[in-house]
């Protein structure tokens, strides 16, 4: 289908999250698609809803030693150790090369420590550039044991609180998937003042080679994504929509139109576009270009009227 949607005769693909208008729901997720620099030859990045680059930290990260990415049946494991160039790198040499996009930017942060997710909301309060903030709370909490902050709600509640706290800015929650109960999770950074919920991130997996009997990953687990992982993330972001009154971003497993509009009829507002990225570059454009599609033949005006209207009952 042509990337030209200038008819006025279109579906209005536009949604409103936190407080941001979208031009359309399909945005990347963040550790998928760089800092968005590494995409300008290969697409136009104003066809897009929004752009959520890497994982930000206080200080250049190097991430984790080698091997990190191991492909997988359906999908694939990663365990990069959220390398980044840090926080002011990334405000200095990185955000003015996008300028000169009409596309939202979100920089997604991450702490081991709450300290540190207050630090990056401060200095990413005064960058211009940056629309939100999408605060990963999938991260080890060096003070608390090595437990990740978004397995216990009253843990990931303080780190929205303070990030809530510490800007001016959209805040959105990521959370994780290996927790008992994430409406319990939702309810607790709604509460504390998030502005929207991503979910799902990775699922902790791992893979053995059977001839060295050793992990395939260097750091032995890893995150799993891509569609393997898809019909987990499916039930998260449904049963997080019925849960919660702020809009939900859905992510896990998006290859196709198809996959991103079974999250919507779930009740996501916007979805992310991951490991699909690095299979098709393009993957996000044609998903916008797939969802205009399926509007037009279903004779559909506006993206609202397809937002959670799964049908549950007989």
């Amino acid at each position: 289908m042509p990337s030209d949607h200038s008819s006025e005769n279109l579906p209005d693909l536009s949604v409103s999250l936190a407080g941001v208008v979208l031009k359309n729901p399909v945005m990347t997720a963040s550790g998928t698609f760089g800092y968005g620099i590494e995409f300008m030859p290969l697409m136009d990045l104003d066809r897009l809803g929004a752009i959520v680059v890497k994982g930000l930290s206080l200080r250049p990260a190097p991430g984790n030693p080698p091997p990190r990415i191991v492909e997988t049946a359906c999908g694939m494991l990663n365990a990069i150790g959220l390398e980044n160039v840090g926080v002011d790198h990334f405000i200095r040499a990185k955000l003015p090369l996008l300028a000169h996009l009409h596309t939202p930017i979100f920089a997604n942060i991450y702490g081991r420590e709450i300290d540190d997710y207050a630090a990056l909301a401060l200095r990413l309060n005064d960058a211009e550039q940056v629309t939100g903030l999408e605060v990963n709370i999938s991260c080890p909490n060096v003070k608390a044991g090595g437990v990740a902050f978004g397995a216990d709600p009253k843990m990931a509640a303080k780190v929205i609180a303070r990030v809530r706290a510490a800007t001016t800015k959209p805040v959105i929650a990521k959370l994780s998937p290996n927790v008992t109960d994430i409406k319990v999770i939702a309810r607790a950074v709604a509460a504390a003042g998030a502005d929207a919920i991503s979910l799902i991130n990775t699922l902790t997996a791992m893979s053995i080679d059977i001839n060295t009997r050793r992990p395939r990953l260097a750091n032995i687990t890893g995150g799993l994504s891509g569609p393997a992982i898809k019909p987990v993330a499916l039930r998260m972001v449904w049963e997080t929509a019925q849960t919660v009154s702020i809009p939900v971003i859905g992510i896990g497993g998006i290859q196709t139109a198809r996959d991103a509009l079974e999250f919507i009829i779930a009740g996501a507002s916007a979805v992310e576009v991951g490991t699909a990225n690095f299979v098709n570059p393009t993957a996000a454009a044609d998903i916008v270009d797939g969802i205009m599609s399926y509007m037009q033949s279903n004779q559909m005006t506006a993206i609202a009227e397809l937002t959670g209207t799964l049908e549950t009952s007989e």
